[in-house]
């Protein structure tokens, strides 16, 4: 286990048997038998060590995007930053029973509240920032990735708080329910190019009511001549 790692198991044992405020560094750095000076190469400060890495899943949030090319597929944008989503909701849930430790000392502490709503701002600004690129400097398109970009964090970020509750054991699947409620209320263009293609059973439907429309005309053209 690296330096880094047992930093932070300790934060969280300690904070779990103590409290988030009666828990100091020196406390932290004792429990991973380090010291102080070690501790802060590695961290800046407490509430760090039980944040996830920011820049970290920034990074692979906008690495992403980099390598989406909307110019050649219209649905190429919106599912960067669905897909890019999902990255960080893929971290939450692979930090399983830590990511739910985190959850509780956040909805207690102000200091860690305030970071977390910081974080979720930067993501959203990432967002924004890749849509509003994509689609063009005028306030018209900049109000639709601001729309769109507040759509999928919020819709990222229902599902992951089901998750930590214990209200759901199916996220990744809950997840691509929300990404595709969030397409139904996007606005044009985004709306428009993702479209999803219809069911086979849509298709059946769509016939049968055809064919039903058409019954009253069918039985007013009379028997076949002989």
């Amino acid at each position: 286990m690296s330096t880094r790692e047992r930093i932070v198991e300790a934060a969280f044992a300690l904070c779990a048997e103590r409290g988030f405020d009666a828990t100091t560094v020196d406390d932290v750095a004792r429990r991973a038998g380090v010291g102080r000076s070690t501790f802060f190469r590695s961290f800046a400060s407490k509430e760090e060590v039980i944040l996830p890495e920011l820049d970290a899943l920034l990074g692979a949030v906008e690495a992403r995007l980099a390598a989406a090319r909307p110019e050649s597929d219209p649905n190429a944008a919106v599912l960067a930053v669905t897909e890019a989503a999902r990255l960080v909701l893929q971290h939450y849930l692979d930090e399983g029973e830590r990511a739910r430790t985190r959850y509780h000392l956040v909805s207690s502490v102000p200091s860690l509240r305030t970071r977390e709503v910081a974080g979720q701002i930067a993501f959203q600004r990432v967002f924004r920032t890749f849509l509003g690129t994509w689609l063009g400097p005028d306030a018209e398109n900049e109000l639709r990735a601001e729309l769109v970009a507040n759509a999928i964090v919020t819709g990222h970020n229902f599902v992951l708080r089901r998750w930590l509750r214990g209200l759901t054991d199916t996220p990744t699947e809950d997840f691509d329910a929300a990404m595709a409620m969030v397409r139904t209320v996007m606005p044009a263009p985004f709306g428009r190019a993702i479209a999803p293609s219809p069911t086979l059973a849509d298709r059946a439907r769509r016939v049968a009511a055809d064919l039903e429309a058409l019954l009253p005309a069918l039985h007013d053209l009379g028997p076949p001549e002989e």
